[in-house]
């Protein structure tokens, strides 16, 4: 009697070799980022990504034409794809802008400050004067937006009744410099003494609170009547689904 045919299945597992293909950019993107952030841009070599990546140096040029190319990536990667969900974060927040406020520093520091990529930011201040043409790159893809969603976060606060801001750019700036001490300390290792060393939440609250305090709009003020924000509902505000 001949044998049944046997039964169609699923599709079988790609093999070994296409699944390590398909690894491979974000292989060399992860091995770009520890040697960027541990040698700096000029003193890296794309011999030395291949190699900790474990290719050869013309496969790498497969996927990435040059070592700014693969910089690009790196910075797109880890910085620059964060901030379309963020956008998202800031438009369904429910709660206060105090709280959103607070929320977006969090947001910083587990995606970027407490990552690899922190390092990125103290390597285009470094050597930005020597390469123009990332540090025109790193404006426009990190600088830029994350200006654009603070201005936002502080706008929303300002159209709420819940902050008063005198100078819009400045307070810009008020918001993004202790991120930026955040990721110099972070990288300093020798330049700061050990007696200094404190937890980075420690930090964000103290920072928060000096902000808000600041920022927000006090009862019985101008502004602390009629457009007083509304009482939020008890207990931390839940972070919404997203990079949270």
């Amino acid at each position: 009697m001949p044998s049944k045919a046997p039964t169609p299945s699923s599709s079988p597992p790609a093999p070994k070799r296409a699944r390590r293909k398909e690894a491979r950019p974000g292989e060399l993107i992860e091995a770009a980022l520890d040697l960027f952030v541990e040698k700096g841009y000029a003193a890296t070599k794309v011999d030395e990504v291949a190699a900790q990546a474990g290719v050869s140096k013309g496969t790498l040029f497969l996927y990435f034409p040059s070592k700014e190319d693969l910089f690009k990536e790196v910075v797109r990667h880890n910085i620059g794809r964060h901030f379309a969900d963020w956008d998202l974060e800031i438009e369904q927040f429910p709660y206060s802008t105090s709280d959103l406020l607070r929320h977006a520093y969090q947001l910083w520091w587990e995606n970027i400050g407490a990552t690899k990529a922190s390092g990125i930011s103290k390597l285009i201040l470094s050597e930005a004067h020597n390469f123009p043409d990332i540090a025109a790159f790193y404006r426009i893809e990190v600088v830029e937006p994350s200006h654009r969603l603070i201005r936002r976060i502080l706008q929303r606060g300002i159209d709420r009744g819940e902050f008063r801001v005198q100078d819009l750019d400045c307070a810009v700036y008020v918001v993004i410099a202790p991120l930026v001490f955040m990721m110099m300390w972070r990288h300093s290792g020798p330049c700061m003494p050990d007696a200094l060393e404190m937890a980075p939440q420690r930090f964000i609250d103290a920072q928060v609170d000096n902000l808000l305090a600041g920022l927000c709009v006090r009862p019985g003020s101008a502004l602390g009547t009629a457009g007083a924000p509304q009482a939020q509902p008890a207990g931390a505000p839940p972070k919404i689904a997203g990079l949270s």
